[in-house]
């Protein structure tokens, strides 16, 4: 069933009690439910003692098509029993998935049986800063902070790891409507910036090459993570497995991890 205003506010305090394993869709829906700028659809197997939640963004242009839609179980058959009773996905397209590793071979099964090309996107461990009074201090003198404005959309783009035409629009949406900080330079143009993903997730961390070493990343990180802390929003992100230098950046600031969990992205179906 497909959940109501009020009914998403309820799934929001739900999910409080799987914190952090529901972590990815628990930001979302405190993104939808307070600030509203992501039209999207929250299915659940039942209501209101629900045991799977989708977050599956609504496709009202192209571009939409490159916004995840995202997953949460407690009870892996009962989220197979949902998305092959009911049409959850469109198969027909390109779907960008996110959900616990151990979950995505249903996805996986699915699509073999239905002859959908899919790959994996990225696995990354799920980084939460429980205690915001343990970041160290930072040493930001001199350093001039600022917000991303929609005249940096390109620039964030061209510079992330997954660019694509279609996040342009994804990118505009994040800038204009979640909160960003970004390092600039003596002409007031961004050198290093960090943004918030609509799952409230901190991302796209990235300092110019010619501007690294000078500790950009950590006064970024513990400045966002002050002020979503502040704002009664989550404080975590997604690092990918490959990506040691980052994780052990966080790890260092003071955020920890369930090693046992996973959270993995595939694309199913060519994003043409």
């Amino acid at each position: 069933m497909e959940l109501n205003e009020e009914q998403m506010k309820c799934a929001e305090n739900h999910l409080k009690k799987h914190l952090p394993l529901s972590q990815m869709v628990y930001g979302t829906l405190v993104m939808r439910n307070r600030v509203g700028s992501d039209p999207l659809d929250v299915i659940v197997d039942t209501w209101p003692d629900f045991k799977v939640i989708i977050c599956r963004p609504q496709v009202i242009q192209r571009e939409d098509l490159f916004k995840d839609s995202l997953v949460f179980t407690t009870d892996s058959k009962a989220l197979e029993e949902l998305v092959r009773r009911h049409p959850v996905f469109d198969w027909t397209q390109f779907l960008c998935l996110g959900t616990h590793l151990q979950d995505i071979r249903i996805f996986k099964t699915m699509a073999s049986e239905k002859k959908v090309p899919c790959g994996e996107l990225a696995v990354c461990h799920m980084m939460t800063l429980t205690d915001v009074d343990k970041l160290p201090p930072v040493d930001g003198t001199g350093v001039t902070l600022g917000s991303l404005t929609e005249s940096h959309v390109q620039l964030v783009n061209q510079n992330w790891k997954f660019t694509e035409g279609m996040a342009v629009t994804m990118i505009r949406n994040m800038i204009r409507n979640f909160p960003s900080k970004c390092v600039l330079d003596e002409r007031g143009q961004p050198v290093s910036w960090i943004l918030t993903y609509n799952s409230f997730a901190m991302g796209m961390l990235y300092t110019l090459p010619e501007h690294r070493g000078k500790g950009y990343a950590k006064i970024l990180i513990s400045t966002m993570a002050r002020r979503l802390h502040s704002d009664g929003y989550p404080v975590y992100c997604f690092i990918e497995e490959k990506n040691l230098v980052s994780y052990g950046l966080f790890q260092r600031l003071g955020f920890t991890e369930d090693p046992e969990y996973r959270a993995v992205w595939y694309g199913f179906n060519d994003l043409a």
